[in-house]
C-alpha cells in the first residue's frame, strides 16, 4: 500500500511504524513550505494544493523522514498545471506545478536538511524497489547552475504559474530548460 503525497507527521509515522508493504511518496512543495507561505498576508492561489500545505512541524517531519534513508519513501511531484485563470477564479482549482522543476526542487529541500546524499535513492530508487520494477538505466546531470524559474509558462492560449516562479534555484538538470516547452524535465 502507497499513500500518496504525505503531509502530516502522523502519515509519516505510518509509513515509518508500518511493514515494509507500506510505502509514501512526498512532494516538493509539501517539503519546502508550510501554511503560512499561503496564507501569511493573503492567499496565493498557486500555492493552493490538495492534500493542503500542513505546520511547520509537519514539514519538518516529512523532510526528515525523505532525508533518513527509508527505503519506503519516494518521489511524488503531483505536479498540477492549472492555468493562471483556473487558479484565479471563484472556485480556484488545487494543485502546484513543479514538473517544470522537479528535481531541482526536491535538491533544493535536501540540500537545506544537509542530505543530498540521499536524493538519489529518493528520486529515482526507493519507488522502483517498492514496486519490484527495474531500475532506470539513463541518468540525467544535476549540477549546481543557478538559474531564474520563469514568471509563467505557456500553456495552450493560457499560462500556468510554477512552484518557486521568478525565484533563483541553485540546481539545474543540464540540458532541461527550453521555456519554449512547458516543461523539460518530466522523468
Amino acid at each position: 500500500m502507497v499513500l500518496e503525497h504525505l503531509t502530516t507527521r502522523e502519515a509519516v509515522e505510518a509509513v515509518l511504524e508500518g511493514d515494509a508493504r507500506i510505502g509514501g511518496t512526498v512532494t516538493p512543495q509539501h517539503l519546502l513550505v508550510n501554511r503560512n507561505a499561503m496564507l501569511a498576508g493573503g492567499i496565493r492561489p498557486h500555492l493552493y494544493c490538495l492534500p493542503i500545505l500542513k505546520t511547520e512541524d509537519d514539514r519538518q517531519a516529512l523532510l526528515g523522514a525523505v532525508t533518513s534513508g527509508c527505503e519506503r519513501l519516494f518521489l511524488g511531484t503531483d505536479s498540477a498545471p492549472h492555468t493562471l485563470g483556473s487558479k484565479l477564479s471563484a472556485c480556484g482549482c488545487a494543485g502546484v506545478y513543479s514538473a517544470h522543476a522537479a528535481l531541482e526542487l526536491y535538491a533544493t529541500a535536501f540540500e537545506e536538511a544537509g542530505a543530498l546524499d540521499k536524493l538519489e535513492a529518493f528520486a529515482s530508487v526507493n519507488g522502483p524497489n517498492f514496486y519490484g520494477m527495474p531500475l532506470n538505466e539513463s541518468t540525467i546531470t544535476l549540477a549546481r547552475e543557478p538559474w531564474t524559474v520563469p514568471a509563467t509558462y505557456p500553456f495552450g492560449r493560457d499560462v500556468v504559474v510554477p512552484l518557486r516562479s521568478g525565484t533563483r534555484l541553485e540546481w539545474h538538470v543540464r540540458g532541461a530548460h527550453d521555456e519554449s516547452e512547458l516543461c523539460g524535465v518530466c522523468p
